[in-house]
């Protein structure tokens, strides 16, 4: 993404309000995840310490968690222009090119996005007729999918969006 995005705020129209406020609560809901997972951890690691005792499969559920949590920031870092930038080659570029640079991006990141969100819908169906489990708590592993293929649908829909922005703005020069 150009530097132009760097100082990118909340969108103003309607469909760029409503995906802001879809992925800003998605992305509440992962830091509460991950809170709870360092909540996990630290009672897992003390009470280890102090009593012997640790939490059992406390590593499987930060294993599991920590996927749901990437899943669920994913969205608002894409609309918000915060994933990674490299602006190495495009810093002296005029506006128009890097907003072109840009909206390719955008477009390869959704055509990425599109298959992911088909082959872990694929996945999900595969891993639920198969009952695959995690080892110590037997956590059906098939229960994350739906969450993640939402979010990947989420963060397709924020890829189209960024998409038609940045081509009006190479457009708008």
């Amino acid at each position: 993404m150009s530097e132009i995005e760097t100082t990118w705020t909340r969108p103003t129209d309607s469909v760029g309000r409503v995906l802001y406020w879809i992925c800003y609560g998605l992305s509440i809901i992962g830091g509460l995840v991950v809170f709870g997972m360092a909540l996990l951890i630290t009672i897992s690691v003390t009470g280890r310490s102090a009593v012997g005792s640790q939490i059992y499969g406390d590593f499987e559920l930060v294993t599991v968690f920590t996927g749901v949590a990437v899943f669920l920031f994913l969205p608002l870092c894409q609309l918000m222009r915060e994933n990674v930038v490299v602006d190495f080659f495009m810093a002296n570029a005029p506006v128009w090119l890097k907003s072109a640079c840009d909206a390719v991006s955008s477009l390869v990141y959704g055509l990425v996005i599109a298959l992911m969100a088909w082959r872990t819908s694929i996945g999900g169906i595969s891993v639920y007729d198969s009952n695959e489990e995690t080892v110590l708590l037997s956590w059906p592993l098939w229960s994350t999918f739906p969450l993640a293929v939402f979010c990947l649908i989420v963060l397709l829909c924020v890829c189209l969006y960024t998409l038609y922005t940045d081509l009006k703005l190479a457009r708008s020069g």
